[in-house]
């Protein structure tokens, strides 16, 4: 991530979102984007249940993008964005920007897409291994390339033209001699001597370099000329022009370009360090999106990963929390429920109050920072209240969270009946759901010591619909709670209306522990829990009394 970048701050809640989950991301990452510098968005951690949904539509509002997990991306890595080459640079090009740039990879491109890497190793075998006269013609190099490489100039001829065939020779020795080992089409390095470049053409070599600045005569300027031959002259003197030819072959010639482990923007760092394990390779080449050249990454560069920053409103367990969280830095914590299992690196703002909601906190931290919100955000603000107490039927309802409600009523324009009414009514629609997802909408896990367990809930006004909601859920919970891997599983059948609650078990020892929770005759058929519509004001707490005895 580039250093001019501002970092994304993500304002999450649980897993299985409610209304006060969503609504609470929302408006604080409002809230935040009005009083602190920072780029910070809304997500939401699961699937959004009918009553959300019905609040978003209601206030005109987008659903906030899913964000699945927290785990480190590579996008999320200091990667190396140097620019590619083209395939055509030379290796002493090639090398001047590593050591500029003192790297040791350096990718080639074509319009943006990744062609090759060449590498100081490979640069480094051009050195070593290459003692074949013929390397700069197999390689297909431009003359320009070899100009440039030897500090020269192609005085006469086309620049942008490729040495094709033939060789190297360095005409050192007589003209009679010459005519024993130049061929047609050579490369020939020689000096000032009038005879030897006359030969040189006259043999029809394909490209003549002129060593220490020496002029080609006009005969030879004129015969070149005629025959298309290339004139390069330079300053440096034979032996140098010798040992630096090479350097003018492209990097095109040398590039690795078959079995190349490339990595995207999205892979997950915990994936790609495996993979970088198992290989010899210094630098990765990393494609975006697009399938673009993005950068190089390199396993030094994981150490320095920029972790994902995350506010958690609505819980502090987890269980609960987004996958990944263990990897992510947790900026905030806004909630309203019990201390849960989650643990932070470094100390954190957690505010955590008694409250029956989440968005009673979030419209608090308005008030102190003297911030009206608008129309739409007092609406969502709202809803979550009246979503979270119930419209404040539900013991976890305050006097602060009707006071806060009702204004945030005035602010937003509605009414709070009507509005509850229709909400409750919209979330317990199921229609065109499968039990998985009934079952799931509002379902949290729990740890409490070694037991595992979780709760589902359904709110209803309509005592009809939950007995038809029962009959699809009963035969259901076992494969729940195997595929939750939970010791016990329940569900909550809420009406609303009654301020009771039908709850429904499953897993060994899970009626019994409902029994003695709320002390209730032994040899009961059904549960029913007269009073008691939360979760986590009612049934929880009983149950960790109960677990923890």
């Amino acid at each position: 991530m580039g250093n001019n970048e501002t970092k994304k701050v993500y304002v999450v809640g649980h897993k299985n979102p409610d209304t006060d989950s969503i609504c609470s991301a929302i408006a604080y990452a409002n809230l935040k984007k009005q009083i602190s510098e920072g780029k910070y968005i809304a997500r939401r951690a699961g699937m959004l249940n009918e009553e959300t949904q019905y609040v978003l539509d209601y206030f005109g509002v987008e659903a906030p993008k899913l964000l699945s997990n927290v785990h480190l991306q590579v996008k999320d890595v200091d990667v190396n964005r140097m620019p590619g080459i083209k395939s055509n640079t030379s290796i002493k090009e090639a090398w001047a920007m590593m050591k500029e740039q003192n790297v040791y990879t350096i990718a080639v491109t074509r319009d943006q897409k990744l062609e090759g890497v060449i590498t100081t190793g490979d640069i480094a075998m051009s050195y070593m291994d290459v003692y074949d006269s013929h390397i700069l013609a197999e390689a297909k190099t431009q003359y320009q390339n070899i100009a440039n490489t030897l500090d020269g100039k192609v005085v006469i001829g086309n620049p942008h033209a490729y040495f094709m065939s033939g060789k190297v020779a360095v005409a050192a020795s007589s003209p009679d001699l010459m005519e024993s080992y130049i061929e047609e089409n050579d490369l020939v390095i020689l000096g000032n001597r009038y005879e030897a470049q006359l030969c040189a053409i006259e043999l029809n070599a394909s490209c003549i370099v002129i060593c220490q600045d020496a002029k080609a005569a006009k005969v030879i300027s004129k015969l070149a000329e005629e025959r298309d031959i290339v004139v390069i002259t330079t300053p440096h003197d034979t032996f140098t022009v010798s040992r630096l030819i090479n350097q003018s072959i492209p990097v095109k010639h040398f590039m690795e370009k078959d079995g190349l482990t490339i990595f995207n923007t999205s892979d997950y760092v915990e994936t790609i360090k495996d993979v970088m394990a198992k290989k010899r390779t210094r630098d990765f080449p990393v494609l975006d999106k697009k399938g673009n050249f993005y950068g190089l990454i390199s396993s030094r560069r994981l150490m320095d990963a920029s972790k994902k920053q995350v506010i958690l409103v609505d819980h502090n367990e987890k269980t609960q929390a987004v996958d990944g969280i263990d990897e992510a830095e947790i900026l905030e914590i806004i909630d309203h429920h019990r201390l849960g299992s989650l643990e932070t690196v470094g100390p954190v703002y957690f505010r955590n109050q008694p409250v029956g909601c989440t968005a009673t906190i979030i419209y608090d931290m308005y008030k102190e920072h003297k911030i009206v919100p608008d129309k739409i955000t007092a609406g969502l603000l709202c809803s979550a209240i009246i979503s979270d107490t119930l419209l404040f039927r539900s013991p976890t309802s305050t006097w602060i969270d009707r006071m806060t409600a009702e204004e945030l009523a005035k602010i937003a324009g509605v009414n709070m009946e009507e509005l509850a009414q229709n909400m409750f009514q919209a979330g317990s629609n199921l229609r065109g759901k499968t039990t998985e997802e009934v079952f799931f909408q509002d379902f949290k896990r729990f740890t409490v010591g070694d037991v595992k367990f979780g709760v589902g809930q359904i709110n209803s006004m309509n005592a009809e619909e939950l007995q038809e909601i029962k009959e699809r859920i009963l035969p259901y919970m076992k494969e729940a709670s195997n595929s939750q891997r939970l010791d016990m599983i329940f569900f909550m059948l809420t009406n609303i209306i009654e301020e009771s609650t039908e709850l429904l078990c499953y897993g060994k020892g899970a009626k019994e522990q409902v029994i003695e929770a709320f002390d209730l005759p032994t040899d009961i058929e059904d549960v029913h829990l007269a009073g008691v519509v939360s979760r986590k004001k009612q049934l929880i707490p009983a149950f960790v009394v109960s677990l923890q005895q």
